[in-house]
């Protein structure tokens, strides 16, 4: 059991901490138990993100917005525009990325993890989205907090470049 966890705890903190030769730190808490819960926060959660990309690489806008909270409470911002709601946020989306061509291929990068509570998380990093005519990218804020249906956005800040 001892060598399971120090093998979940080694691999763990190079998944949670990203690239230490790029900059990227994650502080994980020495106690062993509080750094198993963070490990497994920021797998769950990076689960969350991948999956929400490989929606997005289907054309699925639906399957991407699972990683949202469900709740007229959940946040959106863009630019100068706030959408509040998870069904407003889901027409945003399907008004702005009404064909195929228009969502492309979305990438994330630079992800980093915190993990603010037992039931609540910040992450940032970077997203870029491939298309015929051009490559939009930029960065973003998201809290996750952890509900009955799992890890989810509940506030999502992002930018363009």
């Amino acid at each position: 059991m001892k060598n399971n966890i120090l093998l979940l705890f080694v691999f763990g903190l190079s998944f949670v901490t990203g690239n230490v030769c790029s900059g990227q730190t994650n502080p994980i808490d020495p106690n062993p138990r509080e750094a198993k819960r963070q490990i497994t926060t920021a797998f769950a959660i990076r689960a969350v993100i991948e999956a929400q990309r490989d929606a997005w690489n289907r054309g699925d806008i639906e399957g991407y917005m699972a990683g949202y909270e469900r709740s007229p409470t959940t946040v959106f911002i863009s630019g100068d525009n706030l959408t509040r709601g998870w069904q407003t946020v889901l027409d945003r989306y399907k008004k702005a990325y009404d064909s195929r061509e228009k969502m492309g291929t979305l990438t994330f990068s630079d992800l980093e993890i915190a993990s603010l509570s037992k039931d609540a998380a910040v992450v940032s990093g970077r997203w870029h989205l491939q298309r015929a005519g051009d490559e939009p990218h930029g960065r973003f804020t998201l809290i996750f907090r952890r509900t009955k249906a799992g890890w989810r956005i509940v506030h999502d800040h992002t930018s363009s470049a």
